[in-house]
């Protein structure tokens, strides 16, 4: 999964947004190494948070000026909420940036972990209330709901994933429409203005 995934991001290049007041931030979209299913860690935001509540996440936050980069920004954000041990991640490159709509201009870092660390994760209760994964296959095979809403040059719209009861959508889900548009060819369209109905 780790070559399979490198392989894939070598000939991309990530888009870099200029955003001189916005803050930066690493989200880290941290994929299992079982080479026949292989699947994405997800969070729920814990539903006493003042913002995104209920909300479906990466683990991830805005850059702290200790951390050496924004891959060490994802790393240590993914370790307090969530436990994940950064030795236990393999980092194989970035995705293109994506303005939040509060402002930050956040970084998914891709990192592959073995399937044996997501049952010993964690959540932070003060920030999270569920940790749970989900198939990049569902992704893949799963025709989204499109909504309008531009997150990066030239995005039209974004897709709203369901899942069991979840539901993955705004900056998470247009990350990972991305990632599998780019890995495993899933052609969902970002860039057509939807029309009405």
């Amino acid at each position: 999964m780790h070559q399979f995934i490198t392989q894939k991001l070598s000939q991309y290049q990530p888009r870099t947004l200029i955003a001189d007041l916005q803050t930066p931030a690493a989200v880290l979209v941290a994929i299992t190494d079982d080479k026949h299913n292989p699947e994405v860690i997800l969070t729920r935001r814990a539903q006493h948070l003042p913002t995104h509540k209920g909300q479906i996440a990466f683990p991830g936050g805005k850059a702290d000026p200790d951390d050496a980069d924004l891959v060490a920004t994802a790393l240590r954000e993914a370790y307090e909420e969530v436990a994940l041990k950064p030795e236990a991640v393999a980092v194989v490159g970035k995705m293109g940036q994506v303005l939040s709509r509060q402002g930050f201009v956040v970084t998914p870092v891709i990192g592959v972990v073995p399937t044996s660390v997501v049952n010993q994760l964690m959540p932070n209760l003060g920030e999270l209330d569920r940790i749970f994964t989900v198939p990049l296959r569902f992704f893949v095979d799963t025709k989204p709901q499109m909504d309008a809403l531009p997150l990066a040059k030239g995005v039209k719209q974004v897709p709203s994933f369901y899942y069991d009861e979840y539901r993955i959508w705004g900056m998470t889900a247009f990350i990972l429409a991305e990632f599998v548009n780019l890995v495993y060819d899933a052609r969902i369209d970002l860039y057509t203005q939807q029309k009405d109905a």
